[in-house]
This record gives structure tokens, sequence and C-alpha cells, in this order.
């Protein structure tokens, strides 16, 4: 296989779709329970909003319409995000086709791509809104290059202001390489012109049109969207030791770190006899790209000294680290380099991170139980669900949770029914009277009793209690340990 890659370029195609399939095919046969990101995805896909709280809509709207059409399960929330991850890896493949002389540049960039950690870690473990930002990005930057590249036609400007429609709905911070971008082609002459045209005014548009809704929802909104993601930047900040200004740019600096270091160890190691060709080679395309990868950083350092944020996450910077990929092998073009004989190297450092991380993922499901290691995959909503449908009397017209993977997870063990999450219900409340279950985990001390929260949404919905002493169900684990069991509780209530 790897000697084929380097006969036959376009084989690369194949291998993405074959990885994303692996990716599927081994989610779906894990057991149903939810990570996360995957429960609040399958939570929120009951609503179809102009907003949803921290995160832009994008892939709520996503998964809202693949839910639709196909109904919530494992499957149709791992198809959503696995399809936006093979997106991005061929329009990834595309940019490089489009910018470098060489048939094995995309194979050089898609493998080198997979070697970032939020791509071949986060994005399968669970990562949702930048899978779908990252897919905006590989869409904008084939849009951009090729409208740069190629003669200027209404399409091609047209497909650049959806990218960046897209990525602005996908991840706020995704604004940052569009600018960054332009601010790239400033200083040269021949591509300075393209931002002159009058078509760059319809590419605004339609990007206007895509960014619109939200825009609206955000002015009305503005501490749901932004609060979240603020708190986390200072995470930390009462207890630094620095400044705030200077411990921000020092976590910076470490997450950017982090999020590279292991590219560039791969780019090094493999193509290390012409580490000085490489660096000493050049192009327009070089230039911009390595531009852009400095303005953003730059950028980001600059919201991080005017937010007083003390606390950066790698993954937030890899909209912008995913650039790293598509410069080194634009650097490697312009050295005049075959990278021919260095892919069987480069597919087998990616093959082993990308393909073995979705093995470790579904292994570790059977594998942890064993030295007594449970994760989300082992909490048995699918027994709880049983036990409770077990019972005599009509299923529940609503469930009322607090707790938002809690929620996702019962929303696939009850896909008919109504999920009504404490602070936001969204006026789930309002439907039809009948019986309604209110249910919460009841592992550790104390959780036997009707949490707070649900006791208060119960009064606001005028619901008298049934039976004010709760049911008690301790289940297996999912493939865990015999007598290992996790316990659940539960409460009919009815309107008054």
């Amino acid at each position: 296989m790897r000697s084929l890659l380097a006969r036959r370029p376009d084989l690369l195609y194949v291998l993405i779709a074959g990885y994303c399939l692996l990716s599927i095919v081994l989610k779906i046969l894990r057991p149903d329970s939810l990570e996360i990101d995957e429960s609040e995805q399958a939570l929120l896909s009951q609503y179809l909003l102009l907003g949803y709280g921290a995160q832009p809509p994008f892939y709520n709207w996503l998964q809202y319409g693949v839910v639709a059409l196909f109904g919530v399960s494992v499957a149709s929330l791992t198809v959503v995000k696995t399809g936006l991850l093979f997106l991005f890896l061929l329009f990834y493949g595309f940019t490089a086709r489009v910018l470098a002389s060489s048939e094995f540049a995309p194979a050089v960039a898609v493998l080198g791509v997979l070697t970032l950690p939020p791509v071949f870690l986060l994005s399968q473990r669970d990562l949702s809104h930048t899978v779908a930002a990252l897919f905006a990005v590989s869409l904008f930057l084939y849009a951009f290059f090729r409208a740069l590249k190629r003669p200027p036609r209404l399409g091609r400007y047209l497909l650049v202001g959806v990218a960046v429609g897209l990525g602005a709905i996908s991840k706020y911070n995704f604004v940052i390489l569009p600018v960054a971008a332009l601010l790239a082609i400033l200083p040269e002459a021949m591509l300075r012109k393209h931002l002159f045209d009058w078509r760059v005014l319809a590419s605004a548009a339609v990007c206007a049109l895509i960014v619109a809704p939200h825009a609206f929802w955000i002015v009305n909104n503005i501490g749901h969207a932004t609060g979240v993601t603020v708190a986390e930047m200072k995470e930390g900040a009462d207890s630094a030791l620095l400044p705030h200004a200077i411990q921000g740019l020092v976590s910076l600096a470490v997450a950017t770190f982090k999020g590279v270091a292991l590219t560039l160890a791969v780019f090094g190691l493999i193509f290390y006899a012409d580490i000085g060709k490489i660096l000493r080679a050049e192009s327009p395309w070089t230039r911009v790209v390595g531009r852009m990868l400095v303005a953003c950083f730059l950028m980001v350092a600059v919201i991080v000294v005017a937010m007083d944020a003390t606390h950066i996450r790698p993954k937030w910077l890899a909209l912008f680290t995913a650039l790293l990929p598509l410069y080194l092998t634009l650097k490697i073009d312009a050295a005049g380099l075959d990278p021919a004989r260095r892919l069987p190297a480069l597919l087998s450092t990616a093959g082993v991170l990308s393909v073995g991380v979705i093995l470790m993922l579904w292994a570790r499901v059977f594998i942890g139980p064993m030295i007594g290691d449970y994760s989300f995959a082992h909490t048995p909503y699918n027994a709880f669900a049983r036990a409770v449908k077990a019972e005599s009397g009509p299923p529940p017209v609503a469930i009322v949770v607090d707790d938002r993977i809690v929620a996702g997870n019962l929303r696939i063990q009850f896909p008919d029914t109504p999920i009504i999450l404490t602070g936001f219900s969204q006026g789930a409340e309002k439907r039809l009277p009948g019986r309604i279950m209110a249910a919460w985990s009841a592992e550790g001390g104390g959780r036997e009793e009707i949490p707070p929260r649900i006791s208060a949404l119960l009064e606001s919905m005028s619901i008298r209690m049934a039976d004010a002493k709760a049911t008690i169900v301790s289940v297996p684990y999912n493939a865990g340990r015999p007598g290992d069991l996790y316990t659940f509780a539960y409460v009919w209530a009815d309107f008054r």
C-alpha cells in the first residue's frame, strides 16, 4: 500500500474515505452511550434555533437536519462528524493540488495534517464544532487560493463567501483566518488586485446572508454567546503568578507548541536530509501561507492581551495550526523535491497515529473495565431504559433531567420522547399532559433525593408528584466487570 501510494497518489482519497468509514463502523460497534459533545448534539437536535449558547449553530443545524431525516441514533450523530472530517481532508488535499506543482503534494499535505492532535485524536474522541470549523477552513483555503490562481469567475468568489459564512457560524474565532488571508496577500502586487474586483462584493453579500440569522441572535444574546468562552479563557486568573497579559501569552506559546510539535517533528525526521534546502525555498504561495500563520497568531495574541485571558487550550488554536502542514508542503514543493520516496514513511506515521487512535478508543471500551477504568461509554443508559420500559403503565410524555450528558443519552434511548433539560427547556414543558419521568444519576452520596433543579422545574410546570419516593435502579456497566454497577434514580410525575 505504501509503495502503491507513491505510484498512484490519487489513491489518497480512497484511503481517507476508508479511514472515515472505519471510524464510523467502530463507533457504531461500541456501546451506544455518548461522550460529552455527542450528548449535547443529541439533546439539541430536538430544536432548530438561531443560537444555542456558547457555540455557533452550523453543526447543530446539520445535526438537526440529519436527525429529522433519519432519526436520532449513534449512527446519525457519527455520520455528521465523520462526514465533516472527510470533507476537511478532501478539500485540504484539493488546496495543495491547486497551489503545488507536484502531483504528490496533496498526499503530503493530507498525511501531514493527520499528524495534528486535534485531527487524529481530538476529532475522534469528542469534538463537534471544531470539526465543522476545520471543514470550513479547508473549504475556505481551497476557494480562496483557487480564486487567486485561476481566472476571475463569479462562482469562485461566491464559494469564498460561502466558506467564510459557514466558518463564521461554525466557530467564532474562524473570522481571524480570512482577515489574515487578506493581510497576507497585500504585499503581493499580482494578488492584491483581486481585492478590488467587483466580485468581492458578491462574495461579501453571500457571507452576510449566511451569517445574518445567527448574527441577529447574537445581538440579543451576547452574554450567552461569549460568557462561557471568556470564563474558560480566564480560568485560574485569580491564582496566576504572573501579570495576566504575560500569563496569557505564555499559555498561548505553550498551547501553540503542543499543537505543532508533533507535526514539526514528523516532517523534520522524514525530510531531515533536505531541511536546509526546504527552509531556504520560497514561492509566492509559501509567503502568503506563512504570513497567514503569523497574522493568525499575532491576532490571537492581541485578543489574549485585550481580554486579560490567562488560559489557552491547544484545541482553540486548531483552525490556525491546520495551516502548518500546507505551509510545509508548499516549502517542500518550492524546494523542487520529489516527495514520492518519502510518502511511505509519512503514510506509516500518519496511519499509525490516525488509525491507531480509533482502534485504541474502540479497544479501550473493552479493556478499560479490566483495570477498573470506566468512561462515558460504559454508563449503562440502555440497561436503565430497559428497566423503565419494563414497568407497567403508559410511557412518559416527557423526561426531565438536570444534566446534559444524561439528557443526550436518554434521547438516544427514548428517541420519540421530548427531553427537558433544566435551564434549557425551550418550551417543551408545554406539551400535552400525561406522565412525566424525572431521571438522574444517583452515583455519589445524597443523590437518592430529587435534585433541586428538577424539583424547581416540576413546580414551575404545575406538576404534582405521583410518588414522592424515587425509584433507585442499579444496573451493570456496559462491558463492565461482573458485579460492577451504576446507579440511576427516577420518579414519575403528573400534571395537576
